[in-house]
């Protein structure tokens, strides 16, 4: 077994008491599942939306790429508030401020209204997503931590399949409004649900505000950065650079601090470090491939809306299916190998949707997203285990927001990217899309083939 594997948190490893164990997890996937519905039903939405508010694809892109900006912007910032004010308080501040924000998005009468309400839907959803991670290791014990990985893992793709079906649903019988309204009920019983979740001890040092302004702009000006790459090349080089030297600022200010706002010494334990690269990297092919699926079924492939949904719902239905197996295939074998072959699956199904011919049955497409599916949920259980086990339990905080940041800044990447190719040319714009999702999994099976050579020569050594 690879050396990363073995990594243990010497502290904690109590988890919580049954029954609130179960209700505390339970609450956790409700919230899961209200981030992840409103993430899916959103980019199925894309279309409609762009007929509907008059808009280009371009232009619409962000009313995904203005959440996703928000939150990964945040995450670090709100993981480390949430350490100083307790995990269960932030939990329903973030979810009171993501149901108003629904609000906002649901009655939205343009464009413009409906960015800045998902911009405020974002910032409930960081406060929210930053302490799943950290939320995991106080419910389990150690020894259940990949069980309640998988179950996650489980839920994120059981409500991927359900999001893209009832979006569609909601688009054939009624306008895109619904699709924000749909959060509330949700978002409502995930509320009721937070008594039962642990009460983490809190950090006692001081908030950083400095160091939450340079995170904020840092993660900002990058993303922002990489969208003008098309349109503005050197102003974007510009802000890209920016960028980089704020963060180069930022780290050298976190290396001298205890708990830093951005968890450097996170960064020195080497298991961390490949689980975070590779994380972004397929998480950033996840999010280029689900951007461009809906336009190029629709417009490419010439599909339906309802079949759309259908055959999008092959994606998680995949990861769904496999998560449990692969949180106990975790145990036995090396998270290198068993995340290399999810990438590796990964990037072979969405290669088979671009080769695929137009008059390809339907079946075809959805065992292609299948395939894609089941590499994509076979990488992230055993990533996530290494990712949240090798940190010591009084650092979950800070590696719970360091994950959601991960996560979300992939797939803000991805987005950002695929935002830049279709303004290249949108009639090609799809299938540059998912090429560059390709390359994304790709980068994710590289990574992973470094991290089993590193751990194998560990070993001899």
């Amino acid at each position: 077994m690879a050396a990363e594997q073995s990594t243990r948190a010497p502290d904690g490893q109590d988890g919580l008491p049954e029954p609130r164990r179960r209700w505390a997890a339970l609450t956790v996937m409700v919230g899961i599942s209200l981030s992840v519905l409103d993430a899916s039903m959103a980019n199925v939405a894309l279309p409609a939306l762009a007929r509907e508010l008059g808009s280009s694809p371009s232009s619409v892109v962000w009313i995904v790429n203005a959440y996703g900006l928000t939150v990964v912007m945040t995450l670090l910032p709100f993981s480390s508030i949430g350490e100083r004010i307790g995990f269960k308080k932030l939990f329903r501040l973030g979810l009171l401020v993501f149901i108003v924000g629904s609000v906002c998005s649901a009655l939205a009468p343009s464009l413009q209204w409906l960015l800045i309400s998902r911009v405020f839907q974002g910032l409930g959803s960081s406060a929210v997503m930053c302490l799943f991670g950290g939320l995991v290791r106080h419910i389990y014990p150690l020894s259940s931590m990949s069980r309640g990985i998988g179950l996650n893992a489980m839920t994120v793709g059981v409500m991927s399949v359900l999001g893209p079906t009832i979006g569609s649903f909601i688009l054939s019988v009624s306008s895109w409004h619904w699709i924000f309204a749909f959060n509330v009920p949700i978002g409502i019983l995930a509320y009721w649900g937070t008594k039962h979740l642990p009460d983490v001890p809190r950090v006692e040092s001081r908030f950083d505000h400095l160091a939450a302004v340079l995170s904020m702009f840092t993660v900002g000006t990058l993303i922002v950065g990489i969208d003008y790459v098309s349109t503005f090349p050197l102003q974007a080089i510009g802000i890209v650079a920016l960028g980089a030297v704020t963060g180069i600022v930022l780290v050298r200010r976190s290396s001298q601090q205890t708990a830093p706002l951005v968890p450097v010494d996170l960064f020195r334990i080497p298991a961390m470090r490949f689980a975070l690269g590779a994380s972004a990297s397929t998480f950033a092919a996840q999010m280029a491939t689900f951007i461009s699926l809906p336009f190029y079924l629709q417009q490419t492939l010439d599909k339906s809306q309802s079949a759309v949904g259908f055959l999008m719902a092959s994606w998680p239905a995949g990861a769904a299916l496999i998560a449990l197996i692969a949180g106990r295939l975790s145990n036995r074998y090396p998270v290198a190998i068993l995340s290399g072959l999810g990438a590796g699956a990964m990037a072979t199904g969405v290669a088979l949707i671009v080769v695929l011919p137009a008059a390809a049955s339907d079946y075809w497409l959805m065992l292609a997203m299948m395939l894609a599916g089941v590499g994509f949920g076979f990488f992230q259980t055993p990533n996530n285990r290494v990712l949240i086990g090798s940190a010591p339990r009084n650092r979950a905080g800070a590696v719970g927001g360091l994950q959601a940041t991960t996560r979300v800044f992939g797939q803000t990447f991805g987005g950002a990217v695929v935002a830049s190719l279709f303004a290249l040319g949108f009639d090609a714009g799809p299938t540059l899309g998912l090429i560059a999702a390709i390359l994304f999994a790709l980068v994710a099976v590289a990574v992973n083939v470094i991290r089993h050579r590193q751990a194998s020569s560990s070993q001899e050594g």
